[in-house]
């Protein structure tokens, strides 16, 4: 005797996605609008064309503002008058308050100039170079009633010091 087992053919099943598409529809806009994009700022440096030390200097050359970075101070000079303010470090840090308010004063002496050239020694560590960049560029200032960011030194150079 034996027995026949019959099995019944099932029907092709077609899968259905309506609810997962419904789900991305929702999803994609949702993750797109709340991801955070990293944002990188890119700061424009001016520096010396090739062969810039072989053509003629002026009869007359043009105003210099330096900050130089040293290890135990900050250094502002320029090009006429030499030393403007030697900066001492405060505690384990430099004094960069102090150099925005210095940089105030001689920007309110030269209004229309705005280079300005950062020298730093070859131990100098990347976050004193990009906090001197700072200072130098701009400064907060309140204009009626409103935080503004003013221009100090927007042109930088930047180099290395002289030991």
């Amino acid at each position: 005797m034996s027995k026949r087992v019959h099995r019944r053919k099932h029907p092709a099943v077609e899968l259905n996605i309506t609810a997962f598409m419904n789900l991305m529809v929702v999803l994609v806009p949702f993750l797109l609008m709340t991801a955070v994009f990293s944002h990188i700022t890119v700061l424009d440096l001016n520096l010396p064309p090739p062969g810039a030390a072989d053509t003629k200097q002026p009869k007359k050359p043009p105003y210099e503002l330096r900050i130089t970075i040293r290890k135990n101070m900050l250094v502002l000079s320029d090009n006429r008058i030499g030393l403007i303010q030697r900066i001492p470090v405060k505690g384990k840090e430099h004094d960069f308050a102090r150099l925005k308010e210095t940089l105030k004063q001689v920007k309110a002496r030269l209004p229309d100039h705005t280079n300005i050239t950062i020298l730093a020694e070859q131990q100098t560590r990347y976050e004193d170079l990009i906090s001197a960049m700072d200072n130098a560029r701009s400064y907060r200032a309140q204009v009626d009633g409103e935080w503004v960011f003013a221009e100090l030194f927007p042109d930088i150079s930047i180099g290395d010091a002289a030991k």
